[in-house]
């Protein structure tokens, strides 16, 4: 170490840690700053250090380091912060990522665009998962791999030099001029990478992989490493339950979701998602390998899902994006005919994404419809039969609806279906994800669990245990929600009955459909489009205002759902669209209701907001 004044001061603030540093998996969005997301934490956090002030009322007082901790949280700030202290480096030089391999990926990402070389160097052994040829064929990334027995034996070399080693000490780094990537692989938690200062704009690239295709070193995992850097580890053996806890997680997924083969779970529904984008890559790699492969996504779905999947076709020659419009004046089953006929056309694999009900309209198609057109033969241009398309159902909104099982809505189209368990499965509690297939999907499974390894994205063992403690009771948490919901609603009807409410109907609640978030359109005034545009999107704003000004114990400003208590608001156009593109963002209220709340104080902020501003 090169002092310990850092060290005495991380050992300090451990001890006075705030509680939501380690639960939360989402924070508030009405003190973040997006634009600032890390930097305006750590500046207020080294202002602290610089007066030694380690308080837990001043830790507690810190600006919000990110909306969500899949892109990173105090406790990762911090560490980042402290091993770039250690290392002259600034604190965005340092990013931790809770997967082994995704670090080295990111590098690769980025060089692939720039058409840069790249050599990676190690020592003892690479990330167990870490597949060469795959890596190479699969996600199309070209690089050197050399094993060598001394490091002070690294050449120059002309492109990027990422140096990989196994490191149990945390940020005791040995820097040469000629290495532009050092990434310390970390067993029990992940890998850290650290950029040279020459590569400085590097960062945002390797950061937006850690947004989009895994999470940050979690916030249990943050603690472990902090313990670690201040000396004060205390071996503890891997949990007897551990693998008790994954048996009774699989069975209750398989019971809720009635399928047989074996789900796979992940460490956030993004990780699962690019396992599953990866894997049907892939599989069609290899099964159709001449083919184009076509991914089939609504333009206005959430913002992760849209923008993970135009970065997988950036990276290959042979994968394009096609919209899918499903909202709105856009019906799911004529675009999805419509798109898939055009697929046939070309001869090409087609691979669509839906989420079902919508986000965030929050609607349902006709689910006979749907499977009509998905199961509908088709032709190529040789008249031979066209390639069957492979349907990826994000049924977060509805986890507890029966899609997949024998005889269901979906049993004869090849389906993989996926939940983000950050919602209901957890109740906010962890970010992990989990995918399932049908009997006629299951063969794509084996593809779809080598990618999610070599990513080295699998839920971790806290992780897995917070799902068997939540799963047991999500439906009925889910039910419990759907009641407070479809009060607040048909309350929110009868006292403003000009707004346009955004939920699935009686009917489709008695089909099994009981999400318990809906969106909301307020009246709105004004002589043009952008005036009225603009009255409603202010509108909006004041109305989330109230309800977290004045129920701040329940009311929050954030983008999460399926949560143990209270109510959450967001703006999708600002947070779960973040990427989309402008013309297809949805600037309207989106309400998340929990099983867990005082309805009746909620109903009297809207009624007493109607009094002021709308009347």
């Amino acid at each position: 170490m090169q002092t310990s004044q850092v060290v005495d001061y991380i050992e300090n603030v451990l001890n006075h840690l705030p509680q939501d540093w380690i639960k939360l998996t989402t924070h508030r969005l009405d003190i973040y700053n997006e634009e600032l997301a890390k930097t305006e934490f750590l500046e207020e956090f080294e202002k602290l250090y610089q007066k030694n002030e380690f308080s837990q009322s001043a830790l507690k007082n810190l600006p919000t380091a990110y909306d969500y901790i899949r892109l990173g949280h105090p406790l990762s700030s911090i560490l980042e912060w402290a091993i770039a202290k250690e290392n002259n480096l600034e604190p965005e030089q340092v990013i931790g990522f809770s997967s082994q391999t995704m670090a080295i990926l990111a590098v690769l990402r980025k060089n692939h665009f720039d058409h840069k070389k790249t050599q990676l160097l190690y020592t003892t052994h690479l990330p167990e998962a870490f597949d060469e040829a795959i890596v190479k064929e699969v996600y199309g990334y070209d690089f050197d791999l050399k094993h060598i027995d001394d490091k002070d034996a690294i050449l120059n070399f002309d492109g990027s030099t990422v140096f990989i080693t196994q490191n149990s000490d945390i940020g005791q780094l040995k820097w040469q001029n000629n290495i532009d990537f050092y990434i310390s692989i970390h067993e029990d938690f992940g890998s850290i990478i650290h950029i040279n200062d020459k590569n400085a704009e590097y960062v945002p690239d390797i950061q937006h992989v850690r947004r989009r295709e895994t999470v940050a070193i979690t916030p249990g995992d943050s603690l472990k490493a902090l313990q670690t850097f201040v000396g004060k580890t205390e071996k503890t053996s891997k949990q007897d339950s551990a693998e008790e806890n994954k048996v009774k997680v699989l069975e209750n997924i398989r019971n809720i979701t009635d399928t047989k083969a074996k789900p796979l779970l992940g460490s956030c529904g993004l990780s699962v998602q690019y396992a599953i984008m990866m894997g049907l890559i892939h599989e069609a790699q290899t099964k159709h390998p001449y083919k184009a492969i076509k991914i089939i996504v609504p333009p206005n779905c959430y913002g992760g899902t849209n923008d993970q999947a135009r970065r997988v076709a950036a990276c290959l020659n042979n994968v394009d994006i096609m919209d899918l419009p499903v909202d709105g004046d856009n019906d799911m089953v004529q675009s999805t005919d419509l798109v898939l006929n055009q697929v046939a056309e070309m001869d090409a694999v087609p691979l669509i994404i839906a989420e079902i009900p919508t986000n965030p309209r929050v609607e349902v198609p006709d689910l006979e419809k749907l499977k009509t057109a998905l199961i509908q033969p088709r032709k190529n241009p040789k008249c031979d039969e066209a390639i069957a398309p492979i349907f990826i159902l994000d049924q977060t909104f509805c986890p507890n609806y029966n899609f997949l099982g024998e005889n269901q809505i979906l049993s004869s189209v090849e389906t993989i279906s996926y939940v983000s368990g950050s919602k209901f499965p957890s109740g906010g509690k962890c970010t992990a994800g989990y995918l399932v297939a049908n009997k006629k999907a299951e063969y794509l499974l084996d593809k779809i669990e080598t990618n999610l390894k070599l990513c080295d994205n699998e839920a971790t063992d806290f992780q897995i245990s917070i799902l068997s403690e939540q799963l047991p009771s999500m439906k009925q948490r889910i039910a419990d929600a759907y009641k407070n919901t479809r009060t607040f609603v048909e309350f929110i009807k009868e006292t403003l009955p000009s707004a346009k409410i955004n939920f699935v109907s009686k009917t489709l609640a008695e089909q099994g459909f009981t999400p318990s978030v809906f969106s909301l359109d307020l009246p709105t005034k004004g002589e043009t489009l952008e005036e009225r545009e603009t009255y409603k999107r202010a509108l909006n704003q004041k109305l989330i205002d109230m309800m977290i000004t004045q129920i701040p114990n329940e009311s929050k400003y954030c983008v999460s759902y399926g949560q143990l208590k209270g109510c959450y608001w967001t703006i999708p156009a600002t947070s779960t669209q973040g990427t989309t593109k402008e013309e297809d963002k949805d600037y309207i209220a989106r309400v998340s209701v929990s099983p867990d709340l005082d309805l009746d104080k909620h109903k009297s902020v809207f009624a007493e907001f109607v009094e002021k501003e709308i009347h």
